[in-house]
């Protein structure tokens, strides 16, 4: 067992077996605080989960009152590089009646041996070092989406997770929500190649609203935001606040616009009701119709991006915001022998009466789940990878303005030296994955 995965079990181990070693050693009667036996409703402080959030902007606070409301959750840590983002979540632990402390570098936050779970809810340019650290320091991460900016990092963050042996969730949870659907494509009902539609009938892909401004002059620095190290890997840029603060998902440097930021809750089922949470056949061809040339710093509009997999199956994404857009009544998911319409029809009517008959898939470990457990979940690491790369290679397909071709196993593009040059991106020193 490596130390990392006995510093894990150490705290509720040695409670339990240094209490049952002292009283079997000595028969000492000792009177026990209910409070520590879990009576009276209260969670026992050895079954309390203490946990730290790194990164407490609006969705950061979001996750930190949540926590604060749990009875078998301490918040003892949060971290954020903006000072009023910092005094801000202290204030809401204090009124919480929580003893919280502040850091402004995350890794303060891993170097204590108490935290057990930590929530990464920074941009995405830092999604993978703070992953990988916080692996190498044996907490479970609980990481927004997207989980990384490219490529290469899902596949360092992926293996280190199963290397350190940590419990890994993405923060959507769209996938389980549709056992259904993965239900019917398992029962062959649809046939085969499945073709889904991904538009604004059913998904906001929020494009215009995420896109990147080009038109930005530098400003002065905030005394409250450390902007060196909120950029951190990313390359250095001159301070202006569209660049910060909810809207850096509009710029390349730190995510990919609407597609990677809306397209993490919308892929992540899709994937997974398709079947290709493991053995993924592809994609193996991806196109994009969109504004040419791409903005270099600035993520842009984008009308359609077409997926092609190596067993046939299609998924096209249509974002009615540029382009020809794609009539209400088309099919969201379909097959040579079936459909499923997007306002619930199925052609034929009785469609899901019919997998009454076929068994349920196989259930999917929750978060909470996976931490007792200590197995992965259905959001796991590897799936989370696949996922923010599919995304990532249909903004690579805008970005270069053509078909790419994608070699799954070797995760990179087949003799294409302009796209894989987008695949694993140089850090800003002193950074390094």
């Amino acid at each position: 067992m490596t130390d990392v995965k006995m510093r894990k079990l150490s705290r509720r181990e040695f409670i339990a077996k240094s209490v049952g070693g002292v009283f079997g050693a000595f028969a000492i009667p000792a009177i026990v605080p209910s409070h520590a036996l879990g009576k009276s409703g209260r969670t026992p402080p050895s079954e309390i989960s203490v946990r730290a959030v790194i990164g407490v902007g609006g969705r950061g606070t979001s996750l930190l009152r949540s926590l604060l409301q749990r009875e078998d959750v301490r918040v003892v840590a949060v971290c954020d590089v903006d000072r009023n983002h910092l005094a801000r979540a202290l204030k809401v632990a204090k009124d919480a009646g929580a003893k919280c402390d502040g850091y402004t570098d995350y890794r303060y936050i891993l170097d204590r041996d108490d935290v057990e779970v930590v929530y990464i809810a920074t941009p995405p340019h830092w999604h993978a070092l703070q992953c990988i650290h916080a692996a190498e320091a044996g907490k479970d991460i609980y990481c927004e989406k997207p989980m990384t900016r490219f490529i290469h990092e899902g596949r360092v963050v992926a293996d280190t997770v199963k290397r350190y042996g940590v419990i890994f969730h993405i923060g959507t949870f769209g996938r389980y929500g549709a056992r259904n659907l993965r239900k019917l494509i398992m029962s062959g009902l649809l046939g085969a190649p499945i073709v889904v539609n991904m538009n604004r009938h059913k998904y906001n892909w929020k494009v215009r609203q995420w896109s990147g401004r080009t038109d930005l002059t530098p400003q002065p620095i905030p005394a409250n935001l450390d902007w060196d190290m909120w950029l951190g890997p990313a390359p250095w840029k001159p301070y202006h606040p569209h660049r910060c603060h909810g809207s850096f998902r509009g710029y390349w440097d730190y995510d990919g616009g609407g597609f990677t930021d809306m397209g993490s809750h919308y892929f992540d089922p899709v994937m997974y009701f398709l079947g290709f949470d493991v053995n993924c056949p592809g994609p193996v061809e991806v196109e994009a119709d969109a504004p040419w040339p791409a903005h270099p710093d600035a993520v842009g509009m984008w009308g359609t991006i077409t997926y092609k997999f190596g067993d046939g199956t299609i998924i096209r994404c249509n974002s009615g915001e540029w382009g020809k857009s794609d009539p209400p009544d088309i099919p969201w998911i379909e097959g040579p022998k079936g459909k499923v319409f997007m306002d619930g029809r199925t052609d034929p009517p009785d469609l899901f009466k019919q997998l009454e008959r076929y068994p349920d898939p196989p259930p999917m470990l929750s978060w909470e789940e996976a931490l007792k457990v200590r197995q992965q979940p259905g959001g796991n690491a590897e799936v989370s990878h696949r996922v923010s790369t599919i995304l990532h290679i249909g903004n690579i397909a805008i970005r270069l303005g053509r078909k790419v071709v994608w070699d799954p196993e070797a995760e990179q593009f087949i003799g294409d030296d302009d796209a894989n040059r987008f695949v694993n991106i140089p850090y800003r020193s002193p950074w390094h994955l």
